[in-house]
C-alpha cells in the first residue's frame, strides 16, 4: 500500500472519526495512534510508518465485524436449531 493509496481510502471517512491501529490477526485488538514518520528502507525508497501511541494504549478486541471485514476470522454463524418435540407427558392417557 503506498501513501497515496491510504490517502483514497481515508478521503471517504469522516474527518473527526477517531482513528485505531488494528494489530495480531491471532488475537486482533485495537490500539491508539502515536505518530507517523518518514523514512527510507534498505533500498533507499521512500517509507512511512504509523506508530503506536507511546501510552501503548489498547482498546480491546476489534469488532467481530472488523476482524471478519479484514479476513482475519471467517465469519461466524449462529448455532443451527433443531426443531423440538412437543413438551409434557407422552404416556397416551
Amino acid at each position: 500500500m503506498t501513501v497515496g493509496d491510504l490517502l483514497d481510502l481515508l478521503s471517504g471517512c469522516d474527518r473527526d472519526a477517531s482513528v485505531r491501529l488494528a494489530v495480531n490477526p491471532f488475537f486482533p485488538m485495537a490500539h491508539r495512534l502515536g505518530g507517523v514518520e518518514k523514512a527510507l528502507d534498505e533500498h533507499g525508497r521512500s517509507m512511512v510508518y504509523i506508530a503506536e501511541s507511546a501510552e501503548a494504549e489498547q482498546f480491546g478486541p476489534l469488532p467481530p465485524a472488523v476482524a471478519v471485514a479484514l479476513t482475519w476470522q471467517p465469519p461466524a454463524e449462529g448455532p443451527a436449531h433443531r426443531r423440538r418435540g412437543a413438551t409434557g407427558s407422552n404416556t397416551g392417557q
